[in-house]
């Protein structure tokens, strides 16, 4: 989906060291949700080593990413926290495995990635009120889809495939069935 370029190994912009991040990365591998992910990209054939995950200074203004192929990446210039290294590795871990699912996911299909940004940003608990309260939007009412549509425009606004326009028909063609698809966590117990 997206390929990070790197900095030095110095934090900036208030953000931690490759170092605290990867140790970051190795405590949140452990968490019940993290480890849930994990276990359903095994089960789906997508086997995901600890290389799998690397922390790196970006000179993007993101906080990480997942690329088609290589992994998630955390961007510890632009993480400040041990919740935000465990936000950012569940919300890559979902498009993980929707990569793993389907075998035809094309990131640069408008719908395709709008898709997995709505169930990566509602499955994921990107937008849940305190963390939008932090961002600074105060919504009472609706809050949550009104936050995933923002952030899936943001996504897709840096898809070189898709203009504006393209995606906001693209995540609207998409919503219902994406919103409503919460593989792999209603997946029965086995």
């Amino acid at each position: 989906m997206t390929d990070f370029s790197t900095g030095s190994d110095s934090s900036c912009n208030g953000g931690i060291t490759v170092e605290e991040c990867q140790g970051m990365i190795q405590r949140s591998l452990k968490s019940p949700v993290v480890r849930f992910l994990r276990e359903h990209l095994e089960k789906a054939g997508c086997g995901v080593g600890d290389n799998f995950f690397k922390a790196v200074n970006c000179e993007t203004q993101t906080a990480g990413g997942y690329t088609q192929g290589k992994g998630i990446v955390l961007c510890s210039n632009q993480i400040s926290s041990e919740d935000e290294v465990n936000q950012v590795l569940i919300h890559e871990l979902i498009h993980a495995f929707d990569d793993c699912r389907a075998a035809n996911l094309d990131w640069s299909n408008c719908a395709h990635h709008a898709c997995s940004e709505i169930r990566a940003g509602h499955l994921s608990g990107d937008c849940h009120f305190k963390r939008e309260l932090l961002r600074g939007f105060m919504g009472i009412r609706r809050h949550e889809p009104k936050c995933i549509r923002r952030r899936v425009m943001k996504s897709l606004s840096g898809n070189p495939y898709c203009s504006e326009e393209a995606a906001k028909e693209a995540m609207e063609a998409v919503w219902d069935f994406c919103y409503n698809d919460k593989e792999p966590f209603n997946s029965s117990a086995s």
